[in-house]
């Protein structure tokens, strides 16, 4: 199986301010995502060097009716990746392909259609439920962890926004 070394990144995680400090006096943790459609799986979310971005994230959220986001805030974390799902590296993008293809195999011979991606239209600030890619991160997650090399961390670029001028593919 693959594996990587430990490799440190500063991660921004954007939350309510109340939230944050009860998480920086020990009084609380921070909350794991475990939705069926959270892009990378279970977990916490972060904003790799961009605390400009985990900010801009706070405030979205805010903004939504469901918010537990009452005042915009973010903690900033040193996170060692360990064994890491690392999108940004070739040899995993090839493992997840594979995780596809087996997951999709799996269902097909129980006859259950593949999660899909699906836009949620203007009803949230992502606009999308990723429920295929979720479920083969975890799929691609419990086949490492059946090898015995379980993955610490996912880590992958995330493409959003608008062009950053017409005809672009960077985006903001």
């Amino acid at each position: 199986m693959y594996s990587s070394k430990p490799t440190i990144v500063y991660g921004f995680h954007g939350l309510d301010k109340d939230i944050a400090i009860s998480i920086l006096n020990q009084k609380s943790e921070f909350k794991h995502s475990n939705n069926k459609y959270d892009w990378l799986g279970n977990g916490v979310y972060f904003w790799e060097n961009n605390l400009e971005r985990a900010h801009q994230y706070a405030l979205q959220d805010s903004q939504r009716a469901a918010s537990n986001v009452k005042d915009p805030f973010v903690l900033g974390a040193v996170i060692e990746l360990g064994n890491c799902l690392d999108l940004l590296d070739q040899k995993y993008n090839d493992f997840l392909k594979e995780a596809y293809q087996q997951l999709k195999d799996d269902l097909e011979a129980e006859g259950t259609p593949l999660p899909e991606n699906r836009s949620f239209g203007k009803t949230d600030f992502d606009f999308k439920a990723r429920e295929l890619d979720c479920a083969v991160i975890r799929y691609a997650c419990a086949l490492a962890k059946e090898q015995g090399e379980p993955f610490d961390s996912v880590r992958a670029a995330f493409i959003e926004g608008d062009p950053l001028y017409d005809g672009a593919k960077f985006f903001f």
